[in-house]
């Protein structure tokens, strides 16, 4: 039997999402910034709903490629206000064509998102002890703060602190959770 982490359980989504990718060390650009961009839209909303809609989101948004994403124009972002498959917030549009370009500076800077994001852990998770629900950290803080001067939105302590356990940063499994230790 595994052990999940009390969120997980809501439903078979949320457990299959727990179980295969949440707080799994992610390296690939493309995958980092797909995430970067759902965790964005949460804001505001559930997780579950965004996971519901993220295939879709993945189909109208060119699998969250950024090289297709810079040259959305406005009859692009009508296109997207009028999918009901999707989040069809303005603002949240807006922010993934702005958080591509932001992508292109962090790669041109850096090299490439995850050795930037990465850099944050010195290349490795962080394992916090003893374990405690926190929605951010001084690190989210500061990590907000700079992905916000290179442009990026949607990136407030709290969604990035989210971000940061998703992507395997921080892994904040609960002490009982069968995934906590591998």
């Amino acid at each position: 039997m595994i052990n999940r982490c009390f969120w997980s359980n809501s439903s078979e989504l949320m457990m299959k999402y727990h179980d295969e990718e949440w707080g799994k060390p992610l390296h690939d650009d493309r995958h980092l910034f797909e995430m970067l961009i759902l965790e964005g839209k949460s804001c505001g909303l559930s997780w579950e709903l965004i996971l519901k809609k993220r295939d879709r989101m993945r189909k109208v948004f060119d699998n969250f490629d950024q090289n297709a994403i810079v040259k959305y124009d406005n009859a692009k972002i009508e296109e997207l206000m009028h999918d009901p498959g999707i989040i069809r917030h303005r603002a949240k549009i807006e922010a993934v064509i702005g958080n591509a370009k932001a992508y292109f500076d962090v790669k041109k800077r850096y090299g490439s998102l995850d050795n930037f994001l990465w850099s944050y852990v010195n290349h490795m998770p962080i394992v916090r002890e003893p374990f405690e629900m926190i929605t951010k950290t001084e690190l989210s803080d500061r990590l907000s703060k700079d992905l916000k001067k290179l442009g990026f939105k949607f990136v407030g302590p709290t969604i990035i602190y989210s971000f940061m356990q998703a992507i395997g940063m921080v892994n904040d499994h609960e002490l009982s959770c069968s995934m906590r230790n591998g």
